[in-house]
Formats: C-alpha cells, sequence, structure tokens
C-alpha cells in the first residue's frame, strides 16, 4: 500500500479494511498513524537490509560485496511486489521537504546505506583493487545515482533494456576507479 498510496495515504482505517481488522484494533496496536508509517517504514527497511546488504557482507572482497550490493539492489527494486515501485523511494520524494521524527529515521537510513557502500569502497582501496585517493563519497553519490536512474527508467518510462543500462553504468563506474 505505501507503493501505491505514499505514507501519506496510508490510514489505519484502509489499513484496517484491507486487512479485515477492525479500525479500533489496528489502532490499538499501533496507536497514530506516524507509528503506523514508522512501522512501514521500519519494515521496508528491514526488508532491504536482509535482501540487499546482510547477503552481501558474505563475499570476501570489496569489488564482490559491491557487485553484490548492486545486483541485490537491482533484484529489489524490480520485484513486484512493491506495485507502486520501491516504497523507499516513495518515502523519500514524498518526505524530503515534510520535516518530522519520520523525515529524521529516513535520512539517518539513508546515510547508513550511503555509508554501507562507501565503506565497502573503502575496503576495495585497502585490498589494493581501487585506486589510492579515491573519493568514497563520490563513488557511493555514483553508485545511488545509477540505482536511482534504473528506478526511473524501469518504472517511469517502462525501458525494457533499464537493468542493461545500469548493469553498464555500474561496470564503467568500477572501471573507472580500478588501480
Amino acid at each position: 500500500m505505501a507503493s501505491v498510496l505514499g505514507f501519506e495515504g496510508i490510514s489505519i482505517g484502509r489499513l484496517a479494511s484491507e486487512a479485515g481488522m477492525s479500525k479500533s484494533g489496528l489502532f490499538g496496536h499501533f496507536g497514530s498513524k506516524e507509528a503506523l508509517q514508522h512501522a512501514i517504514l521500519d519494515f521496508t527497511i528491514d526488508d532491504f537490509k536482509t535482501r540487499v546488504i546482510t547477503p552481501a557482507l558474505r563475499e570476501p572482497t570489496g569489488k564482490a560485496r559491491l557487485t553484490m550490493l548492486f545486483s541485490n539492489w537491482l533484484d529489489w527494486l524490480g520485484r513486484e511486489s512493491f506495485a507502486g515501485g520501491c516504497p523507499l523511494m516513495v518515502a523519500c520524494v514524498e518526505l524530503d521537504d515534510r520535516p518530522g521524527a519520520l523525515r529524521d529515521y529516513l535520512v539517518t537510513q539513508q546515510v547508513a546505506w550511503l555509508d554501507r557502500i562507501r565503506r565497502t569502497v573503502q575496503k576495495a582501496v585497502a585490498e589494493g583493487v581501487f585506486r589510492d585517493g579515491l573519493d568514497t563519497r563520490q563513488f557511493a553519490f555514483e553508485f545511488q545515482g545509477i540505482g536511482l536512474g534504473y528506478n526511473f527508467a524501469r518504472r517511469l518510462l517502462n525501458d525494457s533494456n533499464a537493468r542493461n543500462r545500469a548493469q553498464l553504468a555500474f561496470t564503467r563506474l568500477i572501471q573507472s576507479v580500478k588501480r
């Protein structure tokens, strides 16, 4: 529902109706619309970590981890269960200029994602695969940009070649930082 309606479009009443529960029963569980939104965002972030980050951390080298992070992320973005697209991207667009606890939580999680990418790049630098002095923050920015571009091309433009384009961009990014 979050991917289709956005976080503001989700209400306890609507969710109760979809789940076949009473509104008061669901309200008793969450207590407020904001708590419901936070729970949905938290669930989505946990799913992202489980499907994207955790499997990549099993890779022994920085470059292999980056490759797995990227592939897993594209898989996660392309999930058909996200009827309206990636719920995290929906949240980023919806909350980018709306101050509050939900936005603050999302920012913290997105900064952690970029830091995960950056630290993985640092590992590849330390292993001698990527060049010394590499701007790891810039790499993370470009990595993120490729994923955002993939989502845009796939979802909005319905580009059947979006995954191949994203993979080519990632390959070029990796080639540009090799030692």
